[in-house]
């Protein structure tokens, strides 16, 4: 039904959807219309003019080159909430506005910030990147990311993907959040996870992501089953066909799709073990971009589900008992670790891991305990374990990887609701050190 209306015609305004993840790991979004000629930057009065000029001093000192956070722009691949946006390509001045503290920013005696204005039909014809894209604000005070007296957070764009709602020439674009002060906002992890992704880019480290979920109906029961009641015993729904193993499929291919259609490195979907809950991996990819690209991934999956009028559960164990929960299991591997002889670097990787597991398990996620408990195939939380092909432990290491003698490992440990930037981060620093 919304088809024929994205077809309207637009009468040259451009609508920007600018969506984040806010304290807990739910999506937000507030849209804003422009004109051609650029995104109307009212005047904020004095007090504030003296707050966004100070910003962009502080962010041209202190916050990282945005140029180094890696985006393509097209179907064929893409290296990208905390947060993140939809802008049309179509607009001109409104997505040519400079980032603050990018040194093309200018600062109008008004307090408004301007750049050069640019055609309809330059901008059709453009790839955009994070610098092209301005800077936003929101109510943090409504998100827990910003107390009521000094509510405004920032979202900063940083990698950009083509837009699957709207379709071309529309995009999305991933931002992280900030303080007015310059600082990365509480909540802002993949900040301190691109650092650390930078200083071991030599490395080349590459990451695999499983994402677990449960599908939900609006009384927050598992989709499907019985009211009152349960579904059959575990073991017919993994990698389940046809109806009554399987519900909701259309959803898991309309994801699929839309993922393969922004760029994002989607490798693969299942079904999963409990009933009404699905799978799917993205990955092999490197450094900073995993998390990136799960995020957006999520936003995915959260928005199509919307469509469907079902609900997405992160939760590690949205069912008690004898049921099995959903994890975030982390496939990993170096340069070092991915040719001959590598099986020497993955043992001395997880002789690194084991006296950090506490610290590994702080990072992993909530409610991590109500999943981690031995059974159910994971390993418990109480102490670090590794095995080749037991799903029991905290880590496995494939058949495969151990007959080669080179290869990858996988961490189970992570929950379906963990934050991949912690994941991800936690990983090099426990093998190679803080920074």
């Amino acid at each position: 039904m919304l088809n024929k209306y994205l077809k309207l015609d637009q009468k040259g305004k451009i609508m920007a959807e600018y969506v984040w993840i806010d304290s807990i790991g739910e999506t937000r979004s507030k849209s804003r219309v422009s004109s051609a000629s650029g995104f109307p930057y009212l005047d904020p009065g004095p007090a504030s003019r003296i707050v966004h000029l100070g910003m962009q001093a502080t962010l041209q000192a202190k916050a990282p080159d945005l140029s180094r956070c890696p985006a393509r722009h097209g179907p064929g691949g893409a290296d990208s909430p905390l947060a993140c946006a939809r802008v049309n390509h179509d607009a001109t001045a409104a997505l040519g506005v400079a980032a603050l503290g990018d040194e093309r920013v200018g600062a109008k005696a008004s307090g408004r910030f301007c750049s050069p204005p640019q055609t309809l039909d330059e901008l059709k014809d453009k790839e955009y990147t994070p610098e092209d894209l301005p800077i936003w604000n929101f109510d943090g005070s409504s998100t827990g990311q910003a107390p009521g007296h000094d509510s405004d957070v920032y979202l900063r764009p940083c990698a950009v993907y083509p837009d699957p709602f709207r379709g071309a020439p529309n995009i999305i674009v991933l931002a992280e959040c900030w303080n007015a002060d310059g600082t990365p906002n509480k909540y802002n992890y993949r900040h301190e996870c691109s650092k650390v992704m930078e200083a071991y880019a030599d490395h080349e480290p590459w990451f695999g992501l499983e994402q677990e979920y449960t599908f939900l109906d609006h009384d927050d029961r598992p989709y499907g089953w019985p009211i009152g009641g349960f579904p059959a015993p575990q073991g017919p729904y993994y990698c389940g066909v046809g109806s009554g193993k399987v519900v909701l499929r259309d959803v898991v291919e309309a994801h699929y799709k839309a993922c393969l259609f922004a760029g994002i490195n989607i490798s693969g979907t299942n079904a999963e073990v409990l009933s009404s809950q699905w799978e799917f991996q993205v990955g092999p990819v490197e450094g900073i971009a995993m998390g990136d690209q799960l995020w957006i991934a999520r936003f995915f999956l959260a928005r199509i589900a919307e469509d469907f009028g079902v609900k997405i559960s992160l939760h590690p164990k949205p069912i008690k008992g004898a049921w099995n929960g959903s994890g975030l299991h982390s496939n990993f591997s170096t340069k070092e670790m991915r040719v001959e002889g590598g099986m020497k670097h993955i043992e001395e990787a997880l002789k690194a891991l084991e006296p950090h597991h506490a610290e590994c398990i702080k990072e992993y996620g909530e409610d991590n305990d109500l999943r981690l408990t031995g059974d159910c195939e994971t390993g418990s939380i109480e102490k670090f374990s590794w095995g080749v092909a037991n799903r029991g432990t905290s880590i496995r290491v494939p058949r495969e990887t151990a007959a080669r003698g080179y290869g990858y490992f996988e961490d189970r440990r992570p929950a379906s609701n963990a934050d991949p930037y912690r994941v991800t981060k936690i990983l090099m620093t426990s093998i190679f050190g803080k920074i």
